[in-house]
C-alpha cells in the first residue's frame, strides 16, 4: 500500500487533532502517536515527512525494517513498543524503543532493564478484563510499578486498550486507568485509538495511538501471531 500523499496526511494530521480539541483536550499538550503497523516503511517515512516524530510498532521484526531506513533519510523519531512483547525480542530493539509502552508483567521489565538500564517505559493494564488484550489487573499495578521502578526504569506512566465494542463502551476502562495514574502519581496515560480517541480525551489521555485515522484501513499483517508474547 502506498504512503498517503503529503496535502492528504497533512489533512489527517490536523482532523485528528481537531477531534482532540472537540473532545475537551489541548491538541497541543496530547502526543499524538502515529501507529504504523502494518504499513511499510513508505508511511513511516511520510509520517516523519509530515512532522510526526513519536512513531509506534506493534511487532519486533517491523520496527526492524523501519527504523534504519528512517534513520538512513535523516529522520529523527522517537520510537515507541506497543504490542505485546517476548522477552527474546527486547535485545534487538534495546537501542531503538524511546518508550516501552506495554510492559504488563516483572520478568518482561526486569529484561528491559538488563538491556536498556533506566528506560522509559509504561505499566500497561487490562481495565476490560478481556483476555485478549494484553495487561496487569488493576490490583496489581501499584505492586508491578514499584517492582519496575526497583529495577532502576523510569515507570512514566500506564498504558490501556479500550473495552472491544462502542467507543463508549470504553469510558469508564479509562476513568480507571486515570485514577489509577493519579493514584501512582504518574503523569503519562497512554489511552485511546482511532475509534475511541474522544472518550480517552475526556477521561484525561495524556497520549493517543493512531493508524487508521491517518493512514487508511490497515493492510494484513503476515504472522501476527509473532507479536503476542
Amino acid at each position: 500500500m502506498s504512503a498517503p500523499a503529503p496535502e492528504v496526511l497533512g489533512a489527517r494530521v490536523d482532523a485528528v487533532r481537531q477531534r482532540i480539541a472537540e473532545a475537551g483536550g489541548d491538541p497541543d499538550a496530547i502526543c499524538l502517536l502515529a501507529v504504523t503497523k502494518g504499513f511499510g516503511p513508505e508511511v513511516a517515512l511520510a509520517a516523519a515527512g509530515s512532522g510526526l516524530v513519536d512513531l509506534g510498532e506493534n511487532y519486533a521484526q517491523e520496527l526492524l525494517v523501519k527504523a534504519p531506513v528512517l534513520a538512513g533519510a535523516g529522520h529523527q523519531v522517537r520510537w515507541h513498543a506497543i504490542g505485546r512483547l517476548q522477552r527474546n525480542k527486547v535485545r534487538s530493539l534495546a537501542g531503538i524503543v524511546s518508550l516501552w509502552q506495554s510492559v504488563d508483567r516483572a520478568d518482561l521489565g526486569l529484561e528491559i532493564a538488563k538491556r536498556a538500564p533506566g528506560a522509559r517505559v509504561l505499566v500497561q493494564v487490562n481495565v476490560s478484563d478481556e483476555p485478549q488484550k494484553g495487561g496487569c489487573a488493576p490490583d496489581e499495578t501499584a505492586d508491578l510499578v514499584a517492582r519496575l521502578a526497583d529495577a532502576g526504569l523510569d515507570v512514566q506512566g500506564l498504558m490501556t486498550v479500550g473495552r472491544t465494542g462502542e467507543p463508549a463502551d470504553a469510558r469508564a476502562g479509562f476513568a480507571l486507568l486515570r485514577r489509577l495514574a493519579d493514584d501512582l502519581d504518574l503523569p503519562v496515560r497512554s489511552m485511546g485509538m482511532s475509534g475511541d480517541l474522544e472518550a480517552a480525551v475526556a477521561e484525561g489521555s495524556t497520549l493517543v495511538r493512531v493508524g487508521a485515522a491517518l493512514f487508511g484501513p490497515r493492510p494484513s499483517v503476515p504472522g501476527s501471531a509473532a507479536g503476542a508474547r
